[in-house]
């Protein structure tokens, strides 16, 4: 194989639930293609790069040149419900339902002794203040059901669960199952997740 195609395809294979297999069909398809996509994909990738971060109060990526992101802009979501959770699929999965309209927090990842992801590595710094800042009552924990999201879960509430900041936590009830992640279930599964939320 060219060198350069093996280097491309390798880098493709690195992106999160893409294989070698799959790196390798996307990159012939690029590669073969004459209709100008590659370029544009190269354009939107240096954009993006260039004019994508993310937002220092939760951590939704968003325009470099805005104030926070439209959800903590959004004066409408101040509604006393914070809602924890380990990345931006995540927010888009709930967002698509329409079960949650409160503010959110991504964490950037869960807590894995195995995988060396510790508390340092986690978006947790601001988070006691903005429970504070935000007149937060409820947060919400919609983490995977598996050991990493309980651990993870376990642990902010013994960082944050000081009883001055009358806080209640709760954590999406029947419906998702053991080891599984908010981007696998339907609507109506979160629906119910959230409507029968339960104290933890």
């Amino acid at each position: 194989m060219n060198p350069k195609i093996e280097k491309l395809i390798k880098q493709f294979a690195k992106l999160p639930r893409v294989g070698n297999r799959a790196a390798r069909r996307m990159v012939l398809g690029l590669l073969q293609d004459k209709s100008g996509k590659i370029e544009k994909l190269i354009e939107s990738l240096i954009d993006a790069n260039e004019n994508i971060c993310a937002c220092p109060v939760c951590g939704v990526l968003t325009d470099r040149n805005n104030e926070g992101c439209e959800y903590c802009r959004d004066m409408t979501r101040e509604n006393g419900m914070l809602c924890i959770v380990r990345d931006l699929s995540d927010v888009w999965t709930l967002e698509k339902s329409g079960v949650f309209g409160g503010r959110y927090h991504i964490l950037g990842g869960l807590l894995s002794g195995g995988a060396g992801v510790t508390p340092e590595d986690l978006n947790l710094s601001n988070l006691k203040n903005r429970i504070i800042d935000e007149h937060i009552v409820e947060i919400i924990f919609a983490l995977p059901n598996t050991v990493e999201g309980k651990t993870t879960q376990q642990y902010i509430i013994s960082v944050i669960g000081d009883t001055t900041l009358n806080v209640r936590f709760t954590e999406l009830a029947s419906g998702v199952p053991l080891g599984g992640d908010l981007d696998y279930l339907d609507d109506g599964t979160l629906t119910l997740a959230f409507g029968g939320r339960k104290s933890v």
